[in-house]
């Protein structure tokens, strides 16, 4: 800490509280009238004082702000509540200039510091990593953002992309995807009113009896659990991540269409359903609040009617007791086995509309009652014509991966070539390989990595890294291709 020039020659800010007397003797009071009561005293008759024109440096002035902003020095209702504060949010820039003064004001005039935590926010730059500037015209106007994606995608995208430690490299891009999960949210609600899911005021989440709904359960205050923490911590990307995967990848992609059969029946399971899922979707709401208050808010107040806004509803807690690990680990099975027969799919060039077989070898009595509890879902999500038990050979022309102690067989030379599959694979792999030589090669290049931005760097090993995965996931797709030769 250096000495420090508090003065400034500028037109606005605090004047400083300082007056000459006609020799030049200063007098520093609260007020013009003290000063005038003390000239007058020593020069022993009224005289003119003049106030230095300075004013004090912005960051005297706001080092004062956690206390004077509260009616200080009074001792005011707002003082005593709000000092000390307990989180300062700020920049790293500014950690001197503001928060070590802020420290230094309090414990002089208050007696002890102003907050007990200090937020360091990353610096907001461009999709480049450089620092927005209008001369480099890279400024990224958030109006202009909101306007076009709605003021929660921006904050969305800004929440997760807040890794701590880490500037925000912001893209366009990002906040369009993020608005796209808004849209996704608010489909999942047009879901649930369509589908005449309504709240119900003595539901009892830990008393539902169908699988499916005591698995979302379980997924509800596993994400709560995770929300939590990642607020306490500090780490709202964390936050951000866990409310975005548990609410497009379980509740969307997953137990809306797990729910669609039973919401087509009419019995007692449709009824617990539709509370489970009401339920479910008003948990979220509360969950995504702080980030996307505008859009939760409006669904909040849509879906039906409330005793409150759901910005003074309190924050949903869970008792670990309403996991169900046998629900947790069974509906898990379920969406592993869907996922990979979706992605060998996918990687052999099975068309979208044909319908395959699954056979399933050397299932032990788990997966066996899995699949007896939940064919037609499996059925119907990965485009199967039937789900079977295998106990003798695999036939010829079907790949196989692995799902726990069982292998999965889809037989699928009826519906694709394999000989030309093949061939399409090897292309691509060799295409994938030359992909990787090149990169590698140019990080490989000393002068490229010690000259080129860091930015365009790193583009370059993250280019080199997906290169080298998708490469390896072909790798594997011919493997399964020409064992079924």
């Amino acid at each position: 800490i250096q000495p420090w020039c508090i003065s400034r020659q500028i037109w606005w800010g605090h004047q400083i509280p300082a007056w000459f007397g006609p020799d030049g003797e200063i007098y520093v009071e609260e007020t013009e009238e003290e000063a005038q009561a003390k000239a007058n005293d020593y020069y022993g008759k009224p005289v003119a004082l003049k106030r230095d024109e300075d004013v004090l440096d912005t960051w005297f002035s706001s080092a004062l702000w956690p206390f004077s902003t509260l009616g200080w020095p009074d001792q005011t209702p707002e003082l005593k509540r709000y000092y000390p504060t307990d989180v300062l949010i700020t920049g790293f820039d500014i950690i001197f200039f503001w928060v070590a003064r802020m420290m230094m004001m309090g414990l002089h005039f208050m007696g002890e510091v102003p907050f007990h935590t200090v937020y360091i926010h990353a610096l907001v730059r461009d999709e480049k990593g450089q620092k927005m500037s209008k001369s480099k015209g890279n400024i990224i106007d958030p109006l202009r953002l909101i306007d076009k994606y709605g003021a929660d995608a921006l904050r969305f995208t800004l929440t997760a992309l807040a890794v701590q430690g880490r500037d925000v490299k912001l893209a366009e891009s990002r906040v369009e995807g993020y608005r796209n999960f808004a849209t996704k949210l608010w489909n999942a609600a047009r879901f649930c009113q369509m589908n005449e899911c309504r709240p119900v005021a003595e539901f009892d989440p830990g008393a539902v009896r169908q699988t499916v709904n005591r698995w979302i359960v379980g997924k509800v205050a596993e994400a709560e659990a995770a929300t939590t923490a990642a607020i306490e911590a500090y780490r709202f990307n964390d936050m951000a991540g866990a409310l975005y995967q548990f609410t497009w990848g379980t509740f969307c992609d997953w137990y809306v269409e797990f729910a669609k059969p039973i919401l087509e029946g009419d019995d007692d399971a449709k009824a617990e359903t539709r509370a489970t899922a009401a339920w479910a979707l008003d948990q979220q709401l509360h969950l995504l609040h702080p980030i996307m208050p505008f859009v939760t808010e409006e669904l909040w107040q849509q879906l039906a009617e409330r005793p409150s806004p759901l910005i003074t509803s309190p924050w949903p807690t869970f008792d670990a007791a309403v996991i169900d690990a046998d629900a947790n680990a069974e509906m898990d099975w379920v969406v592993r086995l869907i996922s990979q027969v979706r992605t060998v799919r996918a990687e052999m060039n099975v068309p979208p509309g044909a319908k395959i077989p699954l056979l399933l070898k050397d299932a032990g009595s788990q997966a066996q009652a899995r699949v007896a509890g939940h064919r037609g879902l499996i059925e119907r999500l990965a485009r199967l014509s039937s789900v079977e038990l295998l106990n003798g050979a695999v036939p010829k022309g079907a790949v196989q991966d692995v799902i726990d102690e069982a292998t999965i067989v889809l037989p699928i030379a009826d519906v694709i070539d394999l000989a030309s599959e093949q061939a399409r694979l090897e292309k691509e792999i060799a295409k994938l390989d030359d992909e990787v030589r090149r990169f590698e090669k140019k990080l490989a290049n000393e002068k490229f990595v010690a000259n080129a931005p860091e930015e365009v760097v790193e583009t370059e090993r993250e280019r080199l890294a997906e290169a080298r995965l998708t490469r390896s996931k072909m790798d594997d797709a011919l493997n399964r291709l020409t064992a079924a030769r």
